[in-house]
């Protein structure tokens, strides 16, 4: 039988660690690839890891029309213009099977309906591409818990973070182009992981019904190091006057509709984890049972001394994001597998040949911009946002932040 085909839009970062999480992939081939920029070292990679025999393409048209399934892996501003031709393609014979997502779905939640009526009007599955759900650690403390939670009743409290140092590419520090700053970056991610461990095994991820949510954003490094000055100023970003939040925290409130109960689910976002790299850290607190995870408890660590930190090419071998060459080094043997890129991958196509939406589909993806941009709402106001307030749900329809129209500096200068 022949690998499954599928194909990128988009040759940056996520792609390529995307490209890398399809080693630990079996029957999928990485086919095609179109963007703007990088396609042809994405297909050399490709090739050179054993992970398909990627043709670049000239069109996202053209790519459609040689692989199984498509992944949007390209920048938040240009996501609705690749749908719009994408969709194109599938009315002009395009045989596709399934369309991903990176998250976040959308900038705005207008922006997040206009993919769901897209895809809703392709008639294809799709799958909404949010990794930390997929985690192996996340996964396997519900199975191990299950039993606990049978007994004891669901998870009461869940606290998630993600955080370091900042993003690599320029388009992500200017707001109006992402849609925010680390809140609309990596807020979705620990939003979704905290909405899903406290949702009871066997249950919808969308069984949970949010109630409320607060939140607070702040810019607490005050100037950027140089080399992501020089990012933002390669974009034609002032970033003064323009600035992003780069630190939030918040708190969403669930109500369990058939018992009634309310439960927490506490999220913190910075690109100012000046540590040793990318951290993830969540965890989860019921009555008599808890469980904890931590990116950064590797069982490998190295030690790198100022004489040999010469010799390191490149940081970022052991840890995404990393920030220091030398001293005692975290780790990470297999970061792709460990943040859940291959599991994703595996349900998408999966579901993909069943002709169904994967685990988390592009639906979902709507409501996790909604909780997003909600806790835009609520850092403005100062206030918590009632959710369950038909006012407030028809504000969300047209809500863009002040951050995300480049208004920043009205309320991350203070004074």
């Amino acid at each position: 039988m022949a690998n499954f085909k599928l194909g990128f839009v988009g040759a940056g970062f996520i792609s390529r660690f995307q490209a890398t999480a399809l080693q630990g992939v079996r029957g999928v081939d990485l086919a095609g690839v179109y963007a703007l920029q990088g396609s042809e070292a994405l297909a050399a990679f490709a090739k050179d890891s054993g992970v398909g025999d990627c043709q670049v393409y000239a069109s996202v048209g053209e790519l459609c029309q040689n692989v199984d399934a498509v992944a949007i892996f390209a920048p938040n501003f240009a996501r609705i213009q690749i749908m719009s031709e994408i969709v194109d393609a599938v009315k002009g014979g395009a045989g596709l099977k399934g369309i991903i997502c990176e998250k976040p779905l959308g900038r705005t939640v207008a922006e997040a309906q206009q993919l769901v009526d897209l895809a809703q009007g392709s008639g294809l599955p799709t799958a909404y591409f949010e990794n930390q759900i997929h985690m192996k650690g996340i996964k396997a403390q519900m199975r191990q818990l299950a039993p606990q939670q049978a007994a004891m009743g669901p998870l009461a409290l869940a606290r998630s973070a993600e955080e370091h140092g900042g993003p690599h590419e320029g388009w992500f520090w200017d707001p109006t182009r992402q849609g925010g700053g680390v809140l609309s970056d990596m807020g979705c991610h620990s939003i979704a992981v905290g909405w899903y461990v406290l949702t009871p095994v066997g249950k919808p991820v969308t069984f949970l019904e949010p109630v409320s949510v607060s939140a607070e954003t702040a810019l607490l490094k005050w100037g950027l190091p140089k080399w992501r000055a020089k990012l933002v100023a390669d974009m034609g970003v002032d970033y003064s006057k323009t600035p992003a939040e780069d630190f939030a925290t918040g708190m969403v409130t669930f109500r369990n509709p058939e018992t009634g109960q309310l439960v927490k689910a506490q999220f913190t976002n910075s690109w100012m984890y000046d540590k040793q790299g990318l951290r993830l850290y969540m965890d989860g607190l019921g009555p008599g049972y808890a469980f904890e995870l931590n990116s950064l408890q590797t069982p490998l660590q190295i030690f790198i001394g100022d004489a040999a930190a010469e010799a390191v090419a490149d940081a970022e071998a052991a840890l995404e994001k990393a920030t220091a060459t030398r001293g005692l080094l975290a780790v990470e043997t297999n970061e792709a597998d460990l943040y859940g890129y291959v599991d994703e991958i595996e349900d998408a196509v999966a579901c993909f040949k069943q002709g169904k939406d994967g685990f988390l589909n592009f639906a979902y993806g709507m409501e996790i911009t909604k909780l997003v941009q909600a806790a835009y709402l609520s850092a403005e106001r100062g206030q918590v946002i009632d959710l369950t307030d038909p006012v407030i749900q028809q504000e969300l329809t047209s809500y863009t932040s002040l951050i995300a129209q480049g208004r920043g500096a009205e309320l991350l200068y203070l004074g």
